[in-house]
């Protein structure tokens, strides 16, 4: 499948729809959730039909959330590269939400943790969780920073290099902090990110689209 063009309609939605996610679409979307987590050593959980998470939290006020009754909590083992694995598979379930007609967004602490309902064991940590529904609109576009201002090369930027920035540009990033800078030097990629709020997270999600932009015979994300 073609994501370019949901990597490029995909925004954050707050705001859902009263209206039940179809019992198929949770199907496909738990298939690559097993998948995943087989992969990277994830607990990652679709929960749905649940409004405690969001319902009963001033931050979830505080968020301008409305109507979340479903989430994927992003749970894995700890681990040091625990939140760029997140980021990473994570973002790959928000595209194929999107692909699916679903709305999404990722949502760091304007939750309930103590009302969310997940399974999580001694070893593991839930990192954050990603909103999902039918959305009330299909979100905002957000200002992006210049390719210039993120990336730079040892050589003239390759088309493959810049449609992968061009990717990572629109990659969703805590605060829209864009923390981070993509270079390629004797052909190799090295994408790193700032410390900052969520930065790890925010790197997994860029890695991933850099990876969409760019093809895999460019680059790969390791872990």
């Amino acid at each position: 499948m073609n994501f370019d063009k949901f990597v490029e309609e995909r925004h954050s939605v707050r705001a859902y729809l009263k209206k039940d996610i179809e019992q198929n679409l949770i199907n496909e979307i738990n298939r690559d959730i097993e998948e995943y987590n087989n992969i990277g050593d994830l607990h990652i959980q679709f929960i749905t039909n649940e409004p405690n998470a969001f319902g009963k939290s001033i931050l979830a006020d505080f968020g301008k959330f409305k109507n979340v009754n479903n989430y994927i909590a992003m749970i894995g083992k700890k681990c040091d590269n625990l939140d760029e694995k997140i980021g990473y598979f994570g973002e790959k379930l928000v595209i194929k939400a999107q692909s699916l007609g679903l709305n999404t967004c990722w949502v760091g602490g304007t939750y309930s943790k103590k009302n969310a309902k997940y399974d999580i064991k001694e070893d593991e940590k839930l990192v954050c969780v990603i909103a999902i529904g039918y959305g009330e609109n299909y979100g905002k576009e957000r200002k992006l920073k210049s390719i210039s201002s993120v990336a730079s090369s040892d050589v003239e930027m390759p088309d493959w290099f810049l449609n992968g920035v061009r990717f990572a540009l629109l990659a969703p990033t805590a605060l829209n902090q864009q923390r981070y800078k993509i270079t390629l030097k004797d052909n190799k990629v090295e994408i790193v990110s700032k410390m900052g709020f969520y930065t790890k997270v925010d790197l997994g999600i860029i890695k991933y689209h850099f990876e969409l932009g760019a093809g895999k015979e460019h680059y790969i994300f390791k872990f």
